[in-house]
């Protein structure tokens, strides 16, 4: 090669780096190039020492697994690591990406690019910091992940790993020598994620790796079990399954879907398989098993909301004085008999309740915009986690317009945390200002309920059923209801009772002062009154009541 070739190479290579060095394959260094003083060291330095030394002690343990997994030909990197002695300008302990390239033609010596400080991958490393965070810390960093991959183009697999064996020998070595064996683990778990750092710990043998797509899950597999051959010689085996994220999916959505995946699978109880002396045992389950069931039913539900294949039904709310409906709740089922809890509590955990949120006001709208008598009022459920979404107080507004005020409520659950008081209070007070009245739902359910009633404007506040059943049962429990409703009162919110079965009860909440009731005792769930539907006239006497199918 030329001169003039050499050094445009070398202008090619420093332009993506500050740090280009040569190692050998258990790391010691052979060749050294560009701004070392800015990296702590110098040539005179480094040369024939671990090229490990130029980083924080946490931080080893990765490269030392990136180096002995890498095959011939392959590349890896960026990885995110922390400089021992970084010199100005840049901050001790600061931000670094490492590259990698084992070319043949160099004899199996491995080309390193070390640049310091860069953009991107860097600062979504620096939210984790060197070791293995747990789901919640990788479900935070996914955001940011997943959209520096997108910029680069790539595309991301959720990988699970299960190292079988590994609490077995943990278990049977000296405090230092489980630790030696964690560090090592922790060093081949994060070598095999982006950026050195979109990995968690599940437990003491389970973990869920984002990486770049691209590779079967055998051959990841194979180079766990050689880097980690010599902490464990053949007791380890590792077990994965990949999952391709999808590239549309916002970064939250996506990784609520791996969440609910892996809690799944770490709830799986089945007995590991006894393992042969000196072998590992077998595994518990299959990794990709409760993967696959979740991506199953999200897609299902999915395809359920869109098409809307659900149904509706409709339970009054009376007026506990006269016992005449004052408005009816819509509540949404999704197969004949079945509770729908199951479905809006993987709705939630997947953030897609906000769809189906949307597609039943949809349809209660529709069924207002079709009473005859202009009379019917319905209100409709809306999660903890939709009505801090501004796109959901807008839809919905959008879908009411004007016409409907005063006969769309809105009852907002405890299912879920409100997560953001403030945007939930700024969507409230905008339905509340186009007419519709909204419910806090559950009351008393949740540790939340009165720091919700301070700091959220409603009109309405219906108690858990919790406390419906117990009335007339302890003198405590019914002074605790009293006092709710005289609270209640002043603030002007009125009160409901749900899940009332018996007249006795009724009685009960009618003394305490509750406005308004729910339950049995009125009608069950089922479809609208004939009078609704069909325009028939609304005569009604006190104490009258529907009966349901």
């Amino acid at each position: 090669m030329a001169a003039a070739d050499a050094h445009r190479f070398l202008g090619f290579a420093f332009a993506a780096a500050d740090l280009l060095f040569e190692v050998e394959p258990h790391g010691q260094v052979v060749f050294m190039l560009g701004a070392g003083r800015g990296a702590g060291t110098s040539e005179e330095d480094l040369i024939g020492r671990s090229c490990t030394t130029l980083f924080e002690l946490d931080d080893a343990p990765v490269i030392e697994a990136a180096l002995e997994g890498l095959e011939r030909g392959a590349r890896k990197g960026p990885i995110a690591v922390r400089l021992a002695n970084a010199q100005p300008p840049h901050a001790q302990g600061a931000l670094a990406a490492l590259s990698l390239c084992r070319l043949p033609q160099l004899n199996d010596r491995i080309s390193c690019a070390l640049s310091i400080n860069p953009a991107g991958v860097t600062a979504a490393a620096a939210r984790t910091g060197s070791g293995l965070g747990d789901l919640n810390s990788l479900e935070s960093l996914a955001g940011p992940i997943l959209d520096i991959a997108r910029a680069a183009g790539q595309e991301l697999d959720l990988a699970l790993i299960e190292l079988c064996g590994l609490e077995a020998l943990l278990s049977e070595r000296p405090e230092a020598e489980a630790d030696a064996l964690r560090r090592r683990v922790t060093g081949a778990i994060r070598a095999e994620s982006f950026a050195g750092s979109a990995a968690a710990a599940l437990g003491e043998d389970r973990f869920a790796v984002l990486r770049q797509s691209g590779e079967k899950a055998e051959v990841m597999e194979r180079r766990l079990a050689r880097v980690l051959a010599s902490a464990a010689g053949d007791r380890l085996r590792s077990q994965a399954e990949l999952k391709r994220l999808d590239p549309a999916a916002p970064g939250a959505q996506a990784m609520s879907l791996i969440r609910h995946a892996a809690e799944e699978f770490l709830a799986q109880s089945s007995a590991a398989a006894p393992a042969k002396p000196g072998r590992a045992a077998a595994p518990k389950a299959t990794l990709g098993q409760s993967v696959q069931a979740t991506l199953a039913r999200a897609g299902a539900f999915r395809a359920m909301v869109a098409d809307r294949r659900f149904e509706l039904t409709y339970q009054p709310v009376v007026d506990l004085k006269t016992r005449t409906p004052r408005h009816y709740e819509v509540l949404v089922r999704f197969q004949a008999g079945q509770s729908p809890f199951a479905m809006i509590r993987l709705a939630e955990e997947l953030d897609m309740i906000e769809t189906l949120d949307l597609a039943v006001a949809e349809q209660a709208i529709r069924a207002l915009q079709a009473d005859p008598s202009g009379r019917l009022i319905l209100a409709v459920n809306v999660s903890g986690r939709s009505i801090v979404s501004a796109s959901y107080a807008r839809k919905v507004l959008g879908l009411a317009g004007s016409a409907l005020k005063g006969r769309l409520m809105f009852e907002v659950t405890e299912s879920a945390v409100i997560e953001d008081l403030e945007a939930a209070a700024a969507n409230i007070e905008a339905l509340r200002a186009r007419g519709f009245e909204v419910c806090l739902d559950d009351f008393g359910a949740g540790a939340a309920s009165f720091d919700y009633l301070r700091k959220l404007g409603v009109d309405v506040v219906k108690l858990d059923g919790r406390y419906v059943r117990e009335m007339g049962a302890s003198e405590r429990g019914d002074a605790l209801v009293r006092h709710i409703v005289d609270l209640c009162r002043e603030l002007k919110v009125r009160t409901v009772a749900e899940m009332i079965e018996t007249e006795t009860t009724e009685a009960a909440l009618r003394a305490a002062g509750i406005d308004e009731g729910q339950g049995w005792l009125y009608g069950q769930p089922g479809p609208l009154p004939e009078h609704f539907r069909r325009g028939a006239p609304i005569a009604r006497r006190a104490g009258a009541r529907d009966h349901w199918s």
